[in-house]
């Protein structure tokens, strides 16, 4: 995996093009961080490589949401148990 900055993919777009063909995919940074993935798609596999990105980029979105919520947990563990067993009856 090749790691470019953002002017980088502004002023050396075509190395970049050619990497990602090399390597299927190239993160872009963005002041140091990693800031996007630029993934490969095989000739006449658009469709295929949406569908394999949808579950990560959901399984990301629900850690991002465990670790929210973990750090603004207020109630105790029998509370979230009572909760749970409350909304099973319902």
């Amino acid at each position: 995996m090749q790691f470019y900055t953002a002017r980088e993919l502004r002023t050396n777009t075509k190395s970049i093009w050619e990497n990602l063909s090399k390597n299927n995919d190239v993160v872009i940074t963005n002041n140091g961080k990693p800031y996007a993935l630029m993934v490969g798609i095989p000739e006449g596999m658009f469709v295929e490589t949406v569908r394999a990105l949808r579950p990560a980029k959901t399984i990301a979105a629900m850690e991002r949401m465990r670790n929210s919520a973990s750090k603004n947990v207020s109630m105790s563990n029998e509370e979230i148990d009572e909760a749970i067993n409350a909304a099973r009856k319902a």
